[in-house]
């Protein structure tokens, strides 16, 4: 039986989970609503930030069942999305060419894609992935 490759990496999941109290490591997990409340309420006063120190692993081993790997690295592309989302770098390194040149010229559209991104990353790049390996098809233009 074959080992699935592995889409997340626990140690940039605890890098994230150091401005956790932020919602990063839940964002970067796919748990946008948890990554939201988490930033709103300082990663629940922090005491949901002090707890999740402890589910990371279990988090890890989820978004590894839940994403598909492929030719799109995840941890690059939240790095890249963290770091240069604004200039919408993630996108262009996802082939979203015309996107990132929007998000480029546009601030990540005043802020507000960047912030659409940090909920939807993980599911565009499972899609992307997917179609790249053949289980998901593109639609018929």
């Amino acid at each position: 039986m074959a080992v699935k490759q592995s889409s997340h990496n626990i140690v940039i999941g605890y890098l994230a989970w150091i401005f956790g109290f932020l919602g990063a490591h839940r964002f970067y997990y796919g748990k946008p609503v948890s990554g939201t409340l988490y930033f709103l309420t300082l990663g629940l006063l922090f005491i949901g930030w002090i707890v999740d120190f402890f589910l990371i692993p279990a988090m890890d081993r989820e978004a590894d069942i839940r994403y598909l790997p492929g030719p799109i690295d995840y941890n690059l592309a939240w790095l890249l999305l963290v770091f240069l989302g604004f200039f919408g770098v993630h996108r262009l390194y996802m082939g979203k060419i015309w996107s990132g040149i929007f998000y480029l010229l546009t601030f990540g559209v005043l802020g507000l894609g960047y912030v659409y991104d940090m909920w939807t990353l993980n599911d565009q790049i499972t899609l992307i992935n997917g179609r790249a390996s053949g289980l998901f098809s593109s639609p018929m233009h």
